[in-house]
This record gives structure tokens, sequence and C-alpha cells, in this order.
């Protein structure tokens, strides 16, 4: 008989996360002038752990911008892999790059002639970059082609027209129809020596990349006179090669090898950026350990608030425990007081990250205009906008990190107070 009572009292005992647990957490949660401090040590920990995922979330979304941006941006203007002649001069680029461009995966592969020289107006000069490509490969690069501000593309290969930078055409105070006069000091041969060769060529069309690096520098010039000018005889310095997949460098690698038929040195986009890109993903590894820190100090302070919570409530843990509550019960009282905290922190650092990063631009423009200042200056950023790019991947462990640090800062001061002995704690209460 005493057995089967205790089986039937166990079976109409409460069920865990019962809606009596619930409600004796949510007056836990409520504030009352006798716990305010515990009150307002939950209400930082909220705080903390909502700003720790959402900055998390912006920062983390800025940098994944930033990468993309810049890989976008330098990849797309500069190639995937660069095929340089070995043993003898590319005199016969227009063959090799056909057959590069037939191997399955490549996009495109353009001839350059590059060379650095000076650019001056009658107001200013610049340092510049000469690209000497054909026409009809700079109207297939879309940063180029889909980006022109002023004048156009058409005709490009018939003149001496070139085709220039925004920034670059701003500092010269250039405009479409101008002319820029480009300086090199690798001229014609005199029996006085090398001289400075000396031509002006009229601007034929203004892009913008977005890029400040090479708004300010590139100047892109019909093939056959960058040949002319740089004194190439009939040949290039390497042929640009562009692929479907920028990640499949590798295996584009030994197909274009196979392809070109003759000598050639090949380098990718990964070597020549490894630096770079290296110490954006270090930077980005860096500032995610630092911003959990956030979140790991708001979950510490959910600990010692629901620490300080158990010793206020500990006569009352006595008296629920000897009306029968067991110490399951009283752990998941308090177990669901710290994870509610965890939680809707969390979900609210996930609205409030998500609606600064989409909007991230627009809050620094305006932040820029009640200043007066420039928050993101493009000679120093490269970039003339704030990128931002949700990883919902990175998001969700975010979300998972947060909340897992939560809950694991309420364990203890749970099973502290559902280890609490009611006879002491009424007597010493």
């Amino acid at each position: 008989m005493a057995k089967e009572r205790e089986a039937r009292t166990i079976r109409t005992g409460t069920r865990p996360f019962s809606l009596f647990e619930w409600m004796l957490a949510g007056r836990y949660l409520r504030t009352r002038r006798r716990e305010g401090f515990v009150s307002v040590i939950a209400g930082f920990s909220f705080l903390g752990i909502m700003l720790g995922v959402a900055t998390l979330i912006v920062v983390l979304s800025v940098m994944n911008g930033f990468r993309k941006e810049l890989l976008d941006k330098i990849v797309g203007i500069n190639g995937h892999i660069f095929v340089a002649p070995l043993e003898s001069p590319l005199t016969d680029y227009p063959e090799v790059a056909a057959r590069i461009a037939a191997v399955p995966g490549v996009k495109r592969a353009i001839p350059l002639v590059e060379g650095q020289a000076f650019g001056s107006s009658q107001y200013n000069g610049s340092g510049i970059l000469v690209r000497g490509i054909r026409a009809e490969d700079l109207r297939k690069i879309e940063h180029i082609a889909g980006n022109i501000r002023q004048g156009t593309l058409e005709n490009f290969e018939d003149g001496e027209g070139v085709a220039i930078g925004r920034r670059l055409a701003d500092a010269l105070s250039l405009q479409a129809g101008d002319t820029l006069t480009i300086i090199t000091p690798r001229g014609a041969s005199t029996p006085f020596g090398t001289a400075p060769r000396v031509k002006g060529y009229p601007v034929k069309a203004i892009f913008e990349i977005g890029m400040s690096e090479f708004d300010s520098t590139f100047v892109f010039m019909p093939l056959t006179e960058a040949q002319n000018y740089f004194n190439r005889q009939n040949d290039v310095q390497l042929i640009e090669v562009y692929l479907d997949n920028a990640d499949r460098v590798d295996e584009a690698r030994v197909a274009i090898d196979e392809a070109a038929g003759r000598p050639i040195l090949m380098t990718d986009w990964r070597q020549r950026n490894r630096t770079f890109f290296g110490a954006l993903e270090v930077e980005r590894n860096v500032m995610f350990l630092i911003l959990t820190l956030i979140v790991l100090v708001a979950a510490l302070n959910i600990i010692s608030g629901l620490i300080m919570l158990v010793k206020d409530k500990s006569e009352d843990i006595a008296i629920l425990r000897t009306m029968g509550a067991t110490r399951g019960a009283i752990m998941r009282v308090f177990l669901i007081t710290g994870a509610s905290i965890g939680v809707v922190g969390t979900i609210a650092g996930f609205g409030l990250g998500l609606l600064l990063a989409l909007n991230v631009e627009t809050i620094r423009d305006v932040i820029s205009r009640l200043t007066n200042t420039n928050l993101f200056p493009a000679e120093l950023y490269f970039l003339s906008r704030l990128p931002a790019e949700v990883n919902p991947t990175e998001v969700t462990t975010i979300l998972i990190m947060a909340m897992v640090l939560s809950l694991l800062a309420t364990l203890y001061p749970s099973w502290r107070a559902a280890k609490l002995d009611p006879v002491e704690a009424l007597r010493y209460g």
C-alpha cells in the first residue's frame, strides 16, 4: 500500500518545466524593492549579452563585407591567374590567349602591357599605372565597362584615347575630352642616352570602380598604342586569366600550363595578395575572440546575479521544499530565471545586430553629416563605402554560443539552490 501511494504521488506531481516553475521564475525576474540590486545585475547582464551579440554580428558582417568587396574588386580588375613568358618574348600572345580562353572554367584571357609613368595636366600631376589592353577585352571587364561616369568606350581602339579613374580625373582636374599628358623616362634612344617620352592623350572615358587605389592610379590605353609607347616589339608582358570560380585556381593552373603550348611562369591572386587577405583573416578571428569576451562577462554577471538571488530567496526555497517541491523543481526554477536573461538578451542582440549591419552605410553617412567628419576615408580603407555582408552561418554560431554560455552560467547557482538545506535556511535565514 505504501508503494502504491508513493507511485500515485509521483504520478500526480508537477512535470519538469511545468507552468508552476515558469510562473515562479517570472516572479523572481520582476523588480521588487527587496531584490532591487539583484534586478539591476540582471538588467546589466541582459544589456551585456544584447550588446555583445549585436556587436559580434555587426563587426563580423563588416569584415565579411570588406573581404568580399576587396576580393571582388582586386580580383575583378587584376584577374585570377597571371601568365608571364619564359625563355622568349610573348609575341604569339593572340594564339596563346585564345588557347587559354578555351580551357574549361576560364572566363577570358587578356593580353596586357603595363608600365609606370607620370600623368599630368595643366593643373596637377600624379604617378599612374598605364595598362595597354585590347578594346574588346576592356569592354568585358564589368568593373570598368559597367562603371563609366563620363565619356564612352566606343571606338576605343580607333584612336589614341585613354580611360582613367574618377579620382585621378579629380586630382588632375580632367573631364572627358581633355588631354592627359603621359611622361615616361624610358623613351627613344639617342646618342646622348635615353630621352624621356612625353605624349598627350585625349580622355575618352572616366570610370569609377569604387576602390580608391584603382580609381586614382589606373590608365587604360589601346594595346597597340601601349606597345609603341613602351617600346614593346609586338609582344606583351603577361596574360591575365579570369576564372569562373576564383577558388578553383589549382585545377586551372594545370590545364592552363598544358594549353599554353610554350614555357610560361604562372602566379595567382592568392600569391599576390596573400599578406593582405591573411592579415584580414587574422584580424577577423582576433576581433571574434575579443568581442566574445563581452558575452562571457555578461554570462558571469548572470552567475553573480543568480547567486545573490538564491541567497535572498533562501527562505522561500526552504518553504517550497517543505511544501513538497523537489530539488529538481528548485533547480529548474533558477535555471529558467537565468536562461531567460540569456535567451531574451540574445534575441534582442540578434535583432539589433541585424538592424545595424543592414544599415551600416546609412548610419555612417548620418553620423558623418552630423559630426561633419569623414568616418570612412577611402584613401585609408581603399573602398568608397562601408560594406557589410551578413553570413547566416556565422550569425547562427554567435546565437548558439551566446545561448550556451548563458545556459552554462545558470548551472552552478541553480545547483546551489537545489542543494540548499531547508532546515538550515529556516533556522539561519
